[in-house]
């Protein structure tokens, strides 16, 4: 079988190259005589590879010198614990709900912190980012989600915080534009949409963040300090992931950087909007101002939802035999959704919309 263009929210498409490069060193990494899979965290062999991770990670993402590099577990859902968790001083944080995640990291919050919602697009049905320009009060931090997978909306523009510390989840946008790390104290992102296979979940958290007295019996799992002591050693990190993760970056960098990225997500994205725009028969969800460069909710224009629903099924199951996979939308908003993440090449951008012509006119 020849391979699929795969519009997967997550875990999504890696390049093939990577995967080619993996694949040849599956059993013999590097003259080891074993794979990366059955290397010792702590071996004189891995070593080199978690440096390099971290040095590209620094290089692509101009990373300050102030902030910590941390390879994590548990993925952003767990982040949505760890933040509160240390950084809680006078127990208040501020949040925007921009969707499900964030609601879900609200959720998360609001076991030990007092949580103010300062903004949502809830009525909206989060199809659009609320206007937030700046936000103060006594908050310990601020929370935002800066891309909502689900229903495809980004932050154009970065909120200003002052001396309140700005947490984003950058779960399924990392590394695809450019980003200002110093604008934030924290950034996190599970790395199974842009980054890595599942498994690895990378932090960035700046230096006067990193407490040793978190929320007090906190696990020491939970606790940054723990990590950033031992070079995220604590425990066996992730290592497959990580290394695969390292190729990825070197994938990256060799494509031009997070400002090469950029080039390429926006060439995508503003083709299947531009057609999604002008078709007749199909309609992006996500409101102009606020549309993400990674993930493309659309819908037909049929009004009937038992009718749409059935149209829509059958989009995806002839989709999927076109080699176009992974085109529901999420089961929480039905429609379809096309993830187009760094590792989409244009072409498969190209297929979709052939493809979507083609049915348009088979089924108007």
């Amino acid at each position: 079988m020849s391979r699929v263009y795969n519009f997967s929210a997550g875990p999504s498409m890696l390049p093939l190259e990577v995967l080619e490069k993996a694949a040849s060193e599956m059993t013999d990494y590097n003259g080891t005589g074993q794979s990366v899979m059955e290397m010792s965290h702590r071996s004189k062999a891995f070593k080199p590879i978690m440096e390099k991770t971290e040095a590209l990670v620094r290089e692509l993402m101009n990373v300050p010198e102030n902030y910590k590099v941390l390879f994590l577990q548990g993925g952003a859902s767990l982040q949505f614990a760890m933040v509160p968790l240390n950084l809680k001083k006078n127990g208040k944080a501020a949040y925007v709900n921009t969707g499900v995640w964030a609601e879900k990291a609200i959720k998360e919050a609001g076991k030990w912190m007092e949580v103010d919602v300062i903004a949502s697009s809830k009525d909206s049905n989060y199809r659009m980012i609320p206007d937030v320009g700046t936000i103060s009060g006594d908050y310990d931090y601020a929370h935002i989600t800066l891309n909502n997978t689900i229903m495809g909306t980004k932050w154009a523009k970065i909120p200003e915080t002052g001396s309140i510390p700005l947490v984003a989840d950058i779960s399924s946008c990392v590394l695809s534009e450019p980003l200002d790390v110093s604008k934030f104290g924290i950034l996190y992102a599970g790395a199974q949409k842009n980054l890595a296979p599942a498994g690895v979940t990378l932090v960035i958290i700046r230096e006067d963040l990193i407490t040793d007295t978190p929320v007090e019996n906190t696990p020491a799992m939970l606790r940054y300090d723990t990590h950033v002591k031992e070079g995220s050693m604590y425990n066996t990190p992730p290592c497959y992931t990580i290394y695969v993760m390292g190729l990825v970056l070197e994938w990256i960098q060799k494509n031009g950087g997070a400002e090469g990225m950029a080039k390429r997500n926006t060439e995508k994205a503003s083709m299947l909007y531009d057609y999604l725009d002008a078709s007749p028969y199909y309609a992006a969800t996500a409101e102009n101002g606020s549309r993400s460069l990674m993930n493309i909710p659309f819908v037909t224009k049929e009004t009937d939802p038992e009718k749409a629903d059935v149209i829509n099924k059958k989009f995806v199951a002839e989709a999927e035999k076109a080699g176009l996979v992974n085109l529901a939308g999420h089961r929480l908003v039905g429609g379809m959704r096309a993830s187009i993440y760094n590792a989409m090449p244009l072409e498969g951008v190209k297929a979709l919309i052939a493809f979507m012509e083609k049915f348009a006119k088979e089924n108007a």
